[in-house]
């Protein structure tokens, strides 16, 4: 029997943000036999247009509803007036893909790294510019990164992930599902406790 973790996350996802701190805990507990994969779900395509005033606000909102929820979180509204929002995550989708074509460990470090941009600095993660910029900041080959994250094949792996996160019905992100085998099973996001989520994935994959 084999099982297998899977985590849908976007790295412009606020509540994907939200929900670092409880998931590197249950990361950090997961039984042995359980093997983690990270899928990148794509919550916007590409979109060179401004952001709606509507949709400002209604990520705005989420920012605020996070924030209540997770103790201790805090958002930097200045993104909102320094930056030119676009509803568009699909580059910083790719830039994790193509940070990952330098070392897997880059995978978690460059979606952290576009986190804090986007949601601690106030810096734009739509735009190939900053992600460059962020790239560097990580250590990784600025110039192998600039080539890779507008390849032809970071472009499909991003495809095939969405694809496989639709097949693994994740309506929403951030998502977890485990696979035992044939058999999947959602497990429910816990924004504040790992222990409810290890107490289903240990029950569902003890005997894997």
């Amino acid at each position: 029997m084999t099982a297998e973790l899977f985590y849908i996350h976007d790295p412009m996802c606020s509540w994907c943000w939200g929900f670092a701190q409880a998931r590197k805990k249950l990361f950090e507990s997961v039984p042995e036999n359980v093997t983690i994969r990270r899928l990148l779900g794509g919550l916007a395509a590409d979109d060179d247009q401004p952001m709606s005033a509507v949709m400002q606000q209604y990520i705005q909102q989420n920012w605020r509803s996070i924030e209540y929820k997770v103790p201790g979180l805090r958002f930097n509204f200045d993104f909102w007036h320094l930056c030119q929002p676009r509803r568009s995550t699909y580059p910083a989708c790719r830039a994790v893909i193509a940070a990952r074509q330098q070392g897997d460990e880059y995978d978690e470090a460059m979606t952290e790294r576009i986190q804090q941009a986007y949601y601690e600095e106030a810096k734009n993660p739509s735009d190939n510019e900053t992600l460059i910029e962020l790239a560097a900041d990580i250590g990784l080959d600025e110039h192998r990164f600039s080539v890779d994250i507008n390849a032809d094949t970071t472009e499909q792996i991003l495809k095939d992930e969405i694809q496989l996160s639709t097949e693994l019905h994740a309506e929403s992100l951030p998502s977890l599902v485990l696979k035992v085998d044939d058999a999947v099973w959602p497990v429910a996001i816990d924004y504040l406790d790992a222990s409810p989520m290890l107490k289903l994935i240990e029950m569902l994959s003890v005997d894997s």
